[in-house]
Order: structure tokens, then sequence, then C-alpha cells
């Protein structure tokens, strides 16, 4: 798996990516086992992700931050991205950040997309 780490901080929430090539669910759910095997990635407030497999089809996952998980599926349709699992993941900093908390996903998938 592939970690670029803390990629934004805003009002004390931080953000990271993550991400590695998959082909399907089991892939995925192995994937984000591997991830939370690192403490601070199993203590964050959310591990939103989205993956659009080419057997399969899109398929998300929100971990509590509602909409997050589409943000993500819509920026790989966009790309062309098929077979890779992106993760972002958010540590809560105690205020709400409303809708910047969508452009911050997207900050940080942009930063992904573009270390591929």
């Amino acid at each position: 798996m592939k970690q670029l780490g803390h990629i934004l901080t805003d009002k004390g929430s931080k953000y990271a990516v993550s991400g590695c090539s998959v082909t399907d669910r089991s892939m995925i759910d192995a994937a984000l086992k591997l991830l939370k095997r690192d403490r601070s990635y199993a203590k964050a407030t959310h591990n939103t992700w989205g993956a659009n497999l080419s057997q399969g089809g899109p398929i998300k996952g929100d971990d509590g931050e509602s909409g997050a998980g589409m943000v993500i599926l819509r920026m790989l349709e966009r790309e062309g991205v098929q077979d890779h699992l992106v993760v972002v993941t958010r540590w809560y900093g105690g205020k709400h950040l409303g809708g910047d908390r969508f452009r911050h996903v997207q900050t940080c998938v942009r930063a992904y997309l573009d270390a591929l």
C-alpha cells in the first residue's frame, strides 16, 4: 500500500491519503486491514475509500464521513482510474469543517493521483 501520509491540516483536522491496486472486494478489505495495522490509521476518525473495479463496478465506504466515498469515486471515474483503491484518512480536530471537508478529500485524492 502506497501511503502519502499527511497532506493537509484545517482547524485541527488532519488528512492523509493512501492507495493500491485492487481487483475485487476481498483485496479492498485486505488493504484496509493492512492500513489499519498502523495504530494511527486504526485510531483515525474516518478512513473513507473508493474503488472503481473493472469487474464489479464502483464501490465505496464512507466510514461515518457521509458523502466522502462518492467524492473519491467521482474523481477516479473522471480520471479513468480502474482497479485502484484510494483511502482518505481524517483525524478529527474538534471543529466542524462543513463543506470544506469535501474540498479536503478532493485535495488528497488529487495528490494521490498526481503521484501515480
